[in-house]
């Protein structure tokens, strides 16, 4: 397979051209209160959750109704994109003071070739990152000093423009997956390589690891499981392939014996973790007739599973909550986002990809707030993109493109500062260790005390 190569479609990376070739959208809402959530996507069936003219708007009946947030608990490590050890954590304490602490070069940063795309993750007083090109870096965690740095491709004359991927941390070692068509373990405290599978295609997000074993997603829309001690391939599953999708893709979440996996044709899968075996399926789509980019479905912030529930949303315009046993939904919001959500206390924060912070409630979707962080910018490219959010000592963090993190209040959306990170952030950042760290398109991991 030749190496993939970007079209240069704006800041939301876009791959593939072919917009065509969709079947017809039935025209069920199973968010539909009076049809009681009957109906249900069953795989490979595109449903539009939400009528095409809906738009998010605050609700009537929570205007002016506080949201609750959490105390702030204090986490020493974040070492999978899916969050700490213990489980999902509402309100870090961290980054109390909203000042950079230091930074740290950690390799080839973004450019019109190469692509961070994986977030840092933070175990053993380190951080680990990937940068553009498979070249893993190990940062003290305290001090922004590099501890190892080891370049874990083999590349090829085929793979030379492969890039992106990303890291998780199970059990002392880091596992690896990568645009450079494989998935690796590493020892954690030395960086000295201990296995490396190559894969059929390549990878544009992190690994996630649980019950012995590793789950990474390739850029054909197929999940795979290898043996997390031997690296040996064990069961794939195929999802419905795309010919358009975002360059970046989603890590996949483990939730007791089941992984749930997103994918660029919209649909949310949980798998169980032993055999592969589809517990439930789920499409977000929301295709709209006048925007043909809401054809492009993928789901490209990492699903959260908070308390029983699933939180996820696409591009095609579809934000939404599910069972975590079930599949079924349980509300929706029609709004595109390519970034991860932060459920915390009663609200779940989202932000979209025009740049709205969006607070909803997580009982019903009914929305508390929206701040437009690209309100009163008239110029389309003077606009940011923006990722996140982090929810980190009782603020919203977020963190844009035009080289910036903002600080939000979490009750109103109101912005309480924001500080310069050097370049662009293109991937959320994380909480632990009393910082939050991210890293810019510069190739920079920056920490923020």
């Amino acid at each position: 397979m030749s190496p993939i190569r970007p079209l240069a479609i704006t800041a939301a990376l876009l791959i593939g051209a072919s917009l065509g070739g969709c079947s017809t959208l039935d025209k069920l809402n199973p968010f539909d209160n009076n049809k009681a959530n009957k109906v249900v996507a069953s795989q490979g069936q595109r449903i539009p959750l939400v009528a095409f003219n809906q738009k998010v708007e605050v609700a009537e009946a929570l205007k002016g109704q506080e949201i609750l947030v959490p105390p702030m608990q204090l986490v020493d490590s974040w070492p999978q994109p899916g969050g700490p050890e213990q489980g999902w954590i509402d309100n870090v304490a961290a980054a109390q003071n909203f000042q950079v602490a230091w930074r740290a070069d950690i390799g080839r940063g973004t450019s019109d070739r190469f692509h961070i795309t994986g977030t840092p993750v933070v175990a053993d007083g380190k951080v680990f990152a990937l940068d553009a090109e498979a070249t893993v870096a190990a940062v003290n965690a305290d001090t922004g000093q590099v501890v190892w740095r080891t370049d874990v491709a083999v590349k090829t004359r085929r793979d030379k423009e492969a890039f992106g991927g990303g890291v998780a941390y199970a059990n002392g070692k880091l596992y690896v997956s990568s645009g450079y068509r494989f998935v690796a373990a590493l020892d954690a405290a030395s960086g000295r390589v201990l296995w490396r599978t190559a894969t059929e295609a390549p990878m544009h997000d992190a690994p996630a690891v649980g019950g012995g074993k590793v789950f990474a997603i390739d850029v054909n829309d197929q999940m795979v499981s290898f043996d997390a001690e031997t690296g040996r391939a064990d069961w794939t599953y195929q999802a419905l392939s795309e010919p358009a999708r975002l360059i970046k893709a989603s890590a996949p979440v483990v939730a007791g014996d089941a992984v749930i996996g997103a994918f660029a044709s919209g649909e949310l899968v949980a798998l169980r973790t032993s055999n592969g075996n589809v517990l439930w399926s789920q499409t977000l789509s929301r295709s709209s007739r006048t925007n043909a980019l809401s054809e492009i479905r993928d789901i490209a912030g990492r699903p959260v599973v908070r308390q029983g529930e699933v939180f996820a949303g696409s591009h095609s315009g579809l934000f939404a909550a599910v069972d975590q046993i079930t599949g079924q939904p349980k509300w929706s919001i029609p709004t595109t986002t390519i970034s991860t959500p932060w459920p915390a206390g009663d609200a779940v924060y989202i932000v979209s990809k025009s740049g709205e912070v969006i607070a909803a409630s997580r009982a019903s979707g009914q929305v508390y707030w929206i701040r437009d962080l690209n309100a009163g910018i008239e110029k389309r490219k003077k606009r940011g993109i923006f990722y996140g959010p982090v929810l980190a000592s009782n603020r919203l963090i977020v963190t844009s493109n035009k080289g910036v993190a903002i600080a939000l209040n979490p009750k109103n959306g109101a912005v309480l500062s924001q500080i310069d990170i050097g370049g662009g952030g293109l991937v959320a950042p994380v909480a632990a260790h009393g910082l939050v760290y991210l890293i810019n398109t510069d190739g920079d991991l920056v920490a923020i005390r």
